[in-house]
């Protein structure tokens, strides 16, 4: 299972997510932390183990797009090392004229930062799963026993597979 540790809700919240990606199935264990500042001190009991983090931010308020750069620090200091880390510059569906942070200026601190980059809508679910899938694309990958004398590569947040979900 891949734990991902969220920034950016009202309410602290745990969720689950299944990617398939292959022959793969990867349940992601979600914990949302919210994006209010009372949850700062708890946020490293989440991270701490966490094999991927998305922070998001509100492309209509360039507060927020300043907060998740102290938060993508932060992780880059204090989380594991090797922690896959997305930059998610939410409500993507509203107007260009609200607008406050533009594409490319996310892109361009992600790209400086190593991080993954998209652009979502939480409201339409845009790039929503697709995120999920380019963070379970980075995952490392360990070697396993088939089971019959071989080995082969798998994630290392490998879940059971299930009834049709890769098909």
């Amino acid at each position: 299972m891949a734990q991902i540790w969220l920034k950016d809700r009202v309410d602290s919240a745990f969720i689950t997510q299944t990617v398939c990606l292959d022959d793969v199935t990867i349940r992601f264990e979600i914990w949302d932390t919210a994006g209010q500042e009372r949850y700062h001190t708890l946020a490293p009991m989440y991270y701490r183990n966490a094999q991927a983090a998305i922070i998001v931010y509100d492309i209509t308020n360039q507060d927020t797009f300043g907060r998740a750069k102290s938060w993508v620090k932060e992780l880059q200091r204090m989380a594991p090392p090797n922690i896959v880390i997305a930059l998610a510059g939410n409500k993507a569906d509203l107007p260009t004229s609200r607008r406050c942070v533009e594409y490319s200026e996310g892109e361009a601190y992600a790209e400086e930062n190593g991080l993954l980059f998209m652009e979502t809508s939480a409201k339409t679910a845009m790039n929503v799963n697709e995120i999920f899938v380019e963070i379970a694309k980075k995952l490392p990958k360990k070697e396993v026993n088939n089971g019959q004398g071989g080995r082969r590569l798998v994630e290392t947040a490998e879940a059971p597979k299930t009834s049709n979900c890769c098909k």
